[in-house]
């Protein structure tokens, strides 16, 4: 994969840790750490004769993952006027540091970062056409296998997130458990269940539970999402290739995951279950809170078997992950807490430009000393019980 460069700018602040950045994973990764029954289905990116590329899932081409949305996904240093052309081959365009690791370390130095916890980007795309919960697992099995495999020999300044799929909330929680012993720091699920059951529902308990005997944090991270799951409000025809608005509204799915965990009453099953919401701003979290807290307080509450508040398992059982640019996270931090936020980067995906260390600075720098510590590095490393990496 081509590694494009350009400079760094340097945090000003020290020991900051991304709390989710993503990797560019190789094209022959699933055909490499898959079991061999499933090496025939594998995860493959193949080529069109007009030289565009699409991914195969199960033995079958993508309807949705293709052309430009493939091969533009890992290019955030991109010039936002000067887009990279339509037939780019995937991962070819690939800043520094997105798909090797001596690389990221080299990117994290540069940047002044001390750790980056690493999410996936092929990884949150295939969910979205494959319904087979065995043949899911073992992709997961083998993404996990290969992101402890590319974190190993960092020092512990790359971090791995296994990645789970609810499929099979059995099979998750065994694969939790099996990706920690690899080396994973803890795991995440999709915003949806190809069961359409919601992602509290007590079917998934299994996997909270495991989550909290093993004592490490579940997020909720964002995926690429099936046509079934998407807003109904606007016929299909007139959203499909609006990329703007589809893209703006896409962190409704996660607040929909996270709120149902306080209607299935999970925090109060599972007391010691940390979950973070990814990738989904910040900004939203006060006024999510109230408006959960009203509607408890409310007739409308009588229904639930929450024993308190929806905020009091916020601030026990939570976490939330802000964007750099989000000019709202200094109120956020002082409404919400300090201990609830963490920072990320997202990268190299390009639904955000490529300046994120420069506008972390300067939210950074309208902090107090306390908070900035902690938004930067101290609440993510205290979450997964990271020792001290400088």
């Amino acid at each position: 994969m081509a590694q494009m460069t350009k400079q760094i700018h340097r945090l000003a602040f020290p020991d900051a840790i991304d709390a989710d950045g993503h990797v560019l994973e190789p094209r022959d990764l699933w055909e490499r750490y898959l079991e061999k029954r499933y090496k025939p289905r594998a995860i493959r990116i193949k080529e069109e004769t007009d030289g565009t590329e699409y991914m195969e899932i199960g033995g079958r081409p993508s309807r949705f993952l293709r052309g430009r949305l493939l091969s533009t996904i890992g290019v955030m240093d991109a010039d936002r006027n000067n887009p990279p052309p339509r037939h780019i081959k995937y991962a070819s365009q690939a800043p520094q540091g997105a798909s090797d690791p001596k690389q990221r370390l080299a990117r994290l130095d540069a940047e002044g970062l001390a750790a980056a916890f690493l999410y996936p980007t092929l990884g949150l795309l295939y969910e979205t056409e494959c319904t087979d919960a065995d043949l899911l697992q073992a992709y997961t099995r083998a993404y996990n296998r290969w992101i402890a495999d590319f974190c190993s020999d960092s020092g512990g300044r790359l971090l791995a997130i296994a990645h789970l799929s609810l499929a099979d909330p059995k099979a998750a929680a065994d694969e939790l458990q099996r990706a920690i012993t690899d080396g994973c720091k803890g795991g995440f699920v999709s915003q949806f269940a190809v069961s359409r059951k919601p992602i509290a529902h007590p079917d998934h308990d299994v996997l909270f539970a495991r989550a909290q005997e093993l004592d490490v944090p579940l997020g909720i991270h964002p995926t690429f999402e099936p046509p079934w799951a998407l807003p109904g409000r606007f016929d299909r025809q007139f959203v499909r290739n609006d990329y703007f608005y589809l893209n703006v509204t896409a962190p409704d799915g996660i607040r929909h995951a996270f709120t149902s965990f306080f209607q299935y009453a999970t925090f109060d099953k599972f007391p010691g279950l940390k979950l973070i919401v990814l990738e989904a701003g910040a900004g939203w979290i006060r006024y999510w809170l109230d408006r959960m807290d009203s509607v408890y307080q409310s007739v409308i509450g009588r229904g639930l078997a929450l024993k308190e508040r929806p905020s009091f398992y916020f601030d026990r059982n939570c976490w939330i992950s802000a964007d750099p640019d989000e000019r709202s996270l200094p109120a956020m931090m002082e409404l919400c807490g300090e201990d609830k936020f963490f920072w990320a980067s997202d990268f190299p995906h390009l639904d955000h430009p490529g300046n994120y260390i420069e506008e972390l600075e300067e939210v950074a720098e309208k902090l107090p000393s306390s908070a900035r510590r902690k938004l930067l590095g101290e609440n993510v490393a205290r979450l997964y019980g990271l020792r001290s990496l400088r």
